[in-house]
């Protein structure tokens, strides 16, 4: 018995320095869910369009026909992170943390492919960070738009796959132009 007893006085020091266990994790919304599982949706298709196209065509522009003064493919990229960053800070109601640059573009220091490509990578990991906070109490509660005005955060959160897919639509173009077979096409 005096073994037992001072096994246990030894072995408490040891016990009263253990973690506490964890606390659960609280349930993400429906919501968060959704507009996240959204938010990959399109990730997954933008973000190999953009690694395929070889940095030498990242400049790449169609020139003839209804395309004069359109976005280069770089620029879409661009473009697409730039308003993911917008939205994102819009719904965590913070100072954005990007330059938006010319016409949304993103900052004109963005020159090569790794960094545009890196770029657009961290719009996505900052959008689901914010999209993860949506909650069935704050998604309709009115916050700044970033172009002026009031929105939701789940309007907010639908834009990043809406917004993204119309400016993947275009990669997916300049990327057949370049006699380059899309990522999701060759699935």
């Amino acid at each position: 018995m005096r073994s037992i007893a001072l096994a246990f006085t030894l072995a408490l020091p040891v016990l009263a320095q253990a973690p506490a266990p964890a606390a659960p994790k609280p349930e993400l919304s429906v919501l968060a869910k959704t507009f996240d599982g959204a938010a990959s949706y399109i990730e997954g298709e933008a973000v190999p369009a953009a690694e395929a196209m070889p940095e030498a065509k990242f400049d790449f522009a169609p020139s003839t026909g209804e395309f004069k003064g359109v976005r280069t493919f770089a620029q879409q990229v661009k473009h697409i992170a730039v308003v993911n960053y917008e939205v994102a800070s819009a719904i965590l109601g913070e100072k954005m943390p990007v330059e938006a640059g010319p016409a949304e573009n993103g900052a004109t220091t963005l020159k090569s492919k790794a960094e545009i490509v890196q770029f657009l990578k961290d719009s996505f990991a900052y959008a689901h960070k914010a999209i993860l906070t949506i909650s069935e109490q704050n998604a309709i509660s009115p916050i700044k738009a970033p172009w002026g005005g009031d929105t939701t955060r789940v309007r907010m959160a639908a834009i990043v796959e809406s917004h993204g897919f119309d400016h993947y639509g275009q990669m997916v173009v300049y990327l057949r132009l370049n006699g380059i077979i899309p990522p999701a096409s060759r699935k």
